[in-house]
C-alpha cells in the first residue's frame, strides 16, 4: 500500500466492501462489524485538514488527535483552532494527543497523568468550543499501555477496549507493521482500530526522504512570509531566492 490519497480511499472502499461499518468511539458497541479510524496530529496541522476535506468526500467521519504541546505547532493558534473548526465541520472529531515526556515529574507512574490529560483537553476543548471527550498518547511508554488508563469523562484510545479488544493497525513512522489490506479483506477481525497520519499522504507518491524536506523546506518559507507581514522591507533584509525551498 503507497501513501496515496488513492490508497486510503481503496481501503476505505474494502471496509464498506467487506462489511465494516465506520464509525467512532461512541458508537461502535451496536454494530456487528466496525472499524474505528484514527489520525495523529505530530506535526502538520494542514496536512490533516486536507485528509478530513478527502474523507468527507467519501462519506466517512475519522477522529483526530492534536497536541497540546507539540514543539512544531501551537494547537491554541489561530491558525490552528480555524483549521480543527474545519475539520469538525465535517464532522470528524477532536481528540487530545497526549505526550507524556512533558511531565517527567509522573515518570513510572501512569495513573498520575490523569490530571493533567483532563487539564490538557479543557484548555483544547475551550479553544474550539467543542468538548474533548477522547484522548490518544504520544508514543506511549510500555507503562502507560499497560495501566489501560482511566480518565473521568474521556475514552482512552489506548484502553484495553480498543487496544487489544479490536485489531490495531497503523502506519507509524510510515510503516505498516502489517499488511492492512490483507487484514482488511480476510475479514479476520470484526472490529478493527485503524492508525493513519495524514502528514506522508499526498496525491502522488512521495519517498519518505521526499515528504520530510517539502515539510521542512515549507517551514522554511512559512517563517519568510510570517516576517514579511511584520517587517516592511524584509526584501531589503533578506530576498525570496535566499529561502530555502523558495519556488
Amino acid at each position: 500500500m503507497d501513501f496515496t490519497y488513492a490508497s486510503l480511499k481503496r481501503l476505505i472502499d474494502s471496509l464498506h466492501d467487506g462489511g465494516y461499518d465506520i464509525c467512532g468511539y461512541h458508537n461502535w458497541e451496536d454494530r456487528d462489524k466496525c472499524a474505528i479510524l484514527r489520525h495523529d496530529v505530530d506535526y502538520d496541522p494542514s496536512k490533516s485538514l486536507e485528509l478530513a476535506t478527502k474523507e468527507a468526500s467519501w462519506g466517512v467521519t475519522s477522529t483526530y488527535f492534536f497536541l497540546l504541546t507539540s514543539p512544531l505547532y501551537n494547537a491554541q493558534s489561530q491558525k490552528c483552532i480555524e483549521i480543527m473548526q474545519a475539520i469538525t465541520s465535517f464532522n470528524h472529531e477532536i481528540g487530545l494527543h497526549f505526550d507524556e515526556t512533558c511531565y517527567p515529574q509522573y515518570s513510572g507512574d501512569p495513573h498520575r497523568l490523569v490530571g493533567e490529560i483532563i487539564h490538557e483537553a479543557g484548555i483544547l476543548s475551550e479553544a474550539i468550543g467543542k468538548e474533548v471527550r477522547v484522548v490518544s498518547m504520544h508514543r506511549p511508554s510500555r507503562n502507560t499501555l499497560n495501566a489501560n488508563l482511566k480518565i473521568p469523562g474521556m475514552i482512552n484510545s489506548y484502553g484495553d477496549e480498543f487496544f487489544k479488544g479490536f485489531k490495531y493497525l497503523s502506519d507509524s513512522r510510515r510503516r505498516w507493521r502489517e499488511p492492512v489490506e490483507d487484514i482488511v479483506t480476510s475479514a479476520e477481525f470484526k472490529r478493527l482500530h485503524i492508525l493513519t497520519h495524514a502528514f506522508w499522504y499526498s496525491e502522488f507518491d512521495k519517498s519518505i526522504g521526499e515528504a520530510v524536506a517539502s515539510f521542512v523546506n515549507r517551514a522554511c518559507i512559512e517563517r519568510y512570509v510570517y516576517l514579511s507581514e511584520n517587517i516592511s522591507d524584509i526584501d531589503m533584509i533578506m530576498g525570496e531566492k535566499e529561502v530555502l525551498g523558495w519556488r
